[in-house]
């Protein structure tokens, strides 16, 4: 929670005298795909549909819903901290963790130990639309674009293929696909570029996409404080949602988050927010933040524990636990 107060104290790898530097306006830009087609697409399936998506691909279609409050996240970019890869508010240091986000993607296939890393040797980026997409060598290749120095396949063409394609769980994979080119990792604007086909072509294995999600959206944040501008290319609809679990007190938490079918981001999306508070006074408020004003863990993390095993001793820690009573919180017991 005071990560870089305590590594000043305890002493950690930055150059001695480092003093950390938030006053530097970093002039953010957060443009966004046009989403609308993708959303109506959406609407127009049934439950069936929805359903075959939710159980392969988790709950990401509800991030098109995820209102993108422009201001608010220009006002958080200023407090990112690239020198200890967290948000400082004033006195309040934090930063998402995979935990979070793999609960917020919510994706029964996901194997939480099956970690995502990019191959020295890449399959072509038309071998990987073909297994996507289902569709021959000729369809890919004579649709597949250069953007900068990356291969792209345009939105439009997947879109046409989304309501055209004759098989349905093949439609869902079109669309899954999108979500993480045009969503999660927007990096070319209307297009699909090839090192997401090669992060989703790895989810049917039991991939998780969660460390890599994070990953690169410290990298697209660190890239643009260090520059004072630029674009921020990865998913704003999860950072915004991350940030709204931590910083509105809940007063109850749901018993309904016990739930297999309970869906954070739903919830988030269905939560009414303001859109009138300027940017300037975005910043005010994350500066005077304090430790009281904070949910340090989100309302919709279910507790848990971990069993602590030295010799013939095991020692129960419950964790996310409100309760910091340490003789309510560790149990001694035989193992």
């Amino acid at each position: 929670m005071c990560a870089e107060t305590t590594q000043q104290e305890k002493g950690d790898s930055l150059t001695e005298g480092y003093v950390s530097e938030l006053w530097n306006f970093t002039r953010i830009s957060v443009t966004q795909n046009n989403l609308q087609e993708m959303k109506e697409i959406w609407g127009q399936w049934d439950d069936d549909v929805k359903q075959l998506f939710y159980c392969h691909y988790g709950d990401s279609p509800y991030l098109l819903d995820v209102e993108v409050d422009e201001h608010l996240f220009r006002a958080l970019a200023q407090y990112w901290n690239s020198a200890y890869s967290c948000f400082t508010f004033g006195k309040v240091d934090l930063v998402p963790t995979i935990e979070e986000y793999t609960t917020l993607l919510h994706c029964p296939k996901i194997q939480v130990d099956r970690i995502y890393a990019r191959p020295t040797n890449v399959p072509a980026f038309s071998k990987k639309l073909m297994n996507i997409t289902g569709m021959s060598e000729h369809w890919v290749t004579t649709r597949i674009k250069q953007k900068g120095n990356c291969k792209c396949i345009p939105w439009r063409n997947l879109r046409d293929l989304i309501l055209a394609h004759p098989d349905v769980k093949k439609r869902v994979d079109v669309f899954a696909l999108s979500i993480y080119g045009l969503v999660i990792f927007p990096k070319a604007l209307g297009h699909v570029d090839e090192a997401v086909a090669d992060l989703f072509d790895r989810l049917s294995k039991g991939t998780t996409p969660v460390p890599a999600i994070l990953a690169e959206t410290f990298r697209s944040l660190n890239a643009c404080r260090r520059v004072g501008e630029g674009r921020f290319i990865r998913c704003t609809q999860f950072l915004l949602s991350w940030f709204y679990s931590h910083f509105w007190k809940v007063k109850k938490v749901p018993y309904r988050i016990f739930s297999e079918n309970y869906s954070p981001l739903k919830e988030l999306v269905a939560t009414p927010r303001r859109d009138d508070v300027t940017e300037e006074n975005w910043m005010t408020v994350l500066q005077n933040l304090q430790e009281e004003d904070v949910e340090w863990r989100a309302p919709w993390m279910v507790p848990d524990e971990i069993l602590y095993r030295y010799g013939d001793f095991g020692m129960l820690l419950c964790l996310h636990c409100d309760n910091t009573d340490p003789d309510s919180l560790h149990h001694q017991h035989k193992g």
